[in-house]
C-alpha cells in the first residue's frame, strides 16, 4: 500500500511550472523524499526526531553551496584573466566547504546511527534520486 501511495505521488510530478509552482513542486518532492527515507530506513520516532533536523540543515547548506557555485558569470567574453582566476579559486573554496560540510554531517549522523545504517541512508537517497529521474524521463518522453 505504501509503495502504491509513493508511486501515485511520483506520478503527480509535473513539469513546465511557474516560480510559485516550482516552490510547491520542490516541497512535494521534499515530502516524498521524507516519506521514502523514513519508510526505507524504518526510522523509529526517536531516530526521526534526531535525524531530520540534521538532515534538513545539511540539505539547506548544500543547496546554498550549489547556488553559489552555479551563480551566473558575467559575459565570459569580457571576463578578465584576474576575474576568471578569482572565480576558479572560489570554486575550489566551495569544494572545500562542501567536503567539510559532508564530514560534519557524517560525524553528526554517527551520534544517531551506526556506520552501516549511514551507508544504508546513502543507498536509500540514491534510490530515491534514481526513481525521481526515471519518472522525470518518462514524463518528458510522454510529453514530446
Amino acid at each position: 500500500m505504501k509503495k502504491l501511495l509513493l508511486s501515485v505521488l511520483f506520478l503527480s510530478f509535473s513539469l513546465g511550472i511557474s516560480a510559485q509552482e516550482k516552490d510547491e513542486h520542490r516541497e512535494r518532492i521534499k515530502a516524498l523524499k521524507t516519506a521514502f527515507i523514513t519508510e526505507q530506513m524504518n526510522l523509529t520516532a526517536q531516530e526521526a526526531q534526531q535525524f531530520w533536523p540534521i538532515y534538513n540543515e545539511f540539505e539547506e547548506k548544500r543547496r546554498n553551496l550549489y547556488r553559489r557555485e552555479h551563480a551566473d558569470v558575467e559575459n565570459l567574453e569580457c571576463l578578465t584573466e584576474e576575474k576568471a582566476n578569482s572565480k576558479l579559486n572560489e570554486y575550489v573554496e566551495l569544494e572545500r566547504e562542501d567536503f567539510l560540510l559532508k564530514k560534519k554531517y557524517y560525524d553528526d549522523l554517527k551520534k544517531i546511527f551506526s556506520a552501516k545504517r549511514i551507508m544504508q541512508l546513502k543507498h536509500v537517497e540514491d534510490e530515491f534520486n534514481k526513481k525521481l529521474m526515471r519518472e522525470y524521463r518518462a514524463r518528458r518522453g510522454n510529453s514530446q
